[in-house]
């Protein structure tokens, strides 16, 4: 019998919904929310209102595109959290409610878990392009700097995470200062390709153990942005893709810093990267020059799954439904667990 599963994600400003079939997906459908772009930020009443507009049609379009009747479905999957609680609720409300009118099984998902078992998303049968366990996870996005020994898909242990800001949270708030726009991610990105990331040099934490921390780097750009200003008004205009290119590079050193030392002592060389900074080119490019250097094998998510998606929570969904690992109807919705 078929196992059919329907994921839904809005933990965030992104409504999600994907069908996966016996493990290999079927469709995926975003709809993402240009709203927060003047604000410089996501406004969570917004994200929760647009969340509301988007859920039917999105759940919609992605059984319509699957080819699946909702009468087909084995469980739904949804996102419990972290996140931003409105947004959280609007998929949590939606999912209780279709699960308990079809008579199926829900199954509740760790947003970052799912972030890390999108490695495990099949778009064909034959795709098997898969870590092998135990591997290791950088998960790095907007709220979030974490490596994570992955041991099993539902045994996972933080071994360093991020003290303060997350990296992709750094990058966002530097580039608002330059006035670059929101989100920042993309935009330095794009930036960083034509500069030179050795114009510029800004310090570097020194964290014992594998922790991270990004506040101080972002200090350390404010203050020299700042002086430079004062001599230049025009200084960013002129220089924006050095200082991107600059900015970038000493993110992803850090990074990599601490994720090659994990690597050493753990002796695991099968190295995963998640989350929406593991779209960043520079980030990407370093993990392909420390597989050469080191022999790692290393996975790079395909870029529509490195950002919110509900394929990487119907993944996440499918393996818990066949252990039967089910969500009762009086679970709530949570914002600021981790994984542990």
């Amino acid at each position: 019998m078929d196992t059919i599963i329907l994921g839904i994600e809005s933990s965030c400003d992104d409504t999600s919904a994907a069908v996966i079939k016996n493990g290999v997906l079927l469709s995926s459908v975003i709809a993402s929310q240009a709203v927060h772009e003047s604000y410089g930020g996501v406004v969570p009443e917004l994200a929760s209102r647009a969340h509301q507009q988007n859920i039917v049609p999105v759940v919609h379009e992605a059984l319509k595109r699957a080819g699946v009747a909702k009468e087909e479905l084995s469980a739904i999957a949804f996102t419990r959290g972290p996140g931003l609680m409105g947004s959280l609720l609007v998929g949590v409300s939606f999912a209780k409610g279709m699960a308990r009118s079809l008579g199926i099984p829900m199954v509740d998902v760790n947003h970052l878990q799912g972030h890390v078992l999108a490695h495990f998303i099949k778009e064909s049968a034959d795709d098997n392009d898969k870590p092998e366990y135990p591997f290791l996870c950088l998960l790095v996005s907007g709220g979030n700097s974490q490596i994570i020994r992955v041991n099993a898909y539902n045994d996972m242990q933080v071994l360093g995470q991020t003290i303060d800001d997350a990296a992709g949270e750094a990058i966002d708030k530097c580039s608002k200062v330059m006035g670059l726009g929101y989100p920042g991610g993309p935009i330095i990105d794009r930036l960083a390709r034509q500069g030179n990331p050795n114009a510029y040099t800004f310090s570097k934490p020194h964290i014992p153990g594998f922790d991270y921390s990004f506040s101080g780097l972002k200090t350390s750009f404010l203050y020299s942005l700042r002086e430079w200003v004062k001599e230049d008004p025009d200084f960013v205009e002129h220089h924006k893709e050095d200082l991107a290119a600059s900015l970038e590079k000493t993110i992803v050193d850090i990074l990599m810093d601490k994720l090659r030392k994990v690597v050493k002592e753990t002796g695991i060389t099968q190295v995963a990267v998640a989350g929406g900074v593991s779209a960043n080119n520079g980030l990407r490019n370093a993990y392909r020059e420390h597989a050469q250097k080191y022999g790692w094998k290393i996975y790079i998510p395909k870029f529509g799954y490195t950002t919110d998606n509900a394929a990487m929570i119907a993944i996440t969904g499918y393996y818990k439904f066949l252990d039967k690992d089910f969500c009762s109807i009086d679970k709530p919705a949570y914002s600021r667990v981790t994984i542990k």
